[in-house]
């Protein structure tokens, strides 16, 4: 990854930083997910990095077109 990659999206469940990263890749967006979740306790975050020139759309995409319902 770029170190000047940007963060697009933080959360503490695994499986919605992966629906993110893939919704993304299906709008041609290359996405990256960080783990800095502690191995043992899993406290902490998993982030959604992409290029800087993809940030807007990426936000876009992620806040219209991502409904995670009622799910925990």
């Amino acid at each position: 990854m770029r170190s000047n990659w940007q963060k697009v999206y933080t959360t503490d469940l695994h499986y919605r930083a992966e629906i993110v990263k893939a919704v993304l890749a299906e709008h041609d967006i290359h996405a990256v997910i960080v783990d800095k979740q502690d191995s043992a306790y899993h406290f902490g975050h998993i982030e959604v990095y992409v290029a800087p020139e993809q940030v807007l759309i990426a936000i876009k995409i992620i806040e219209d077109g991502i409904d995670f319902g009622q799910v925990q």
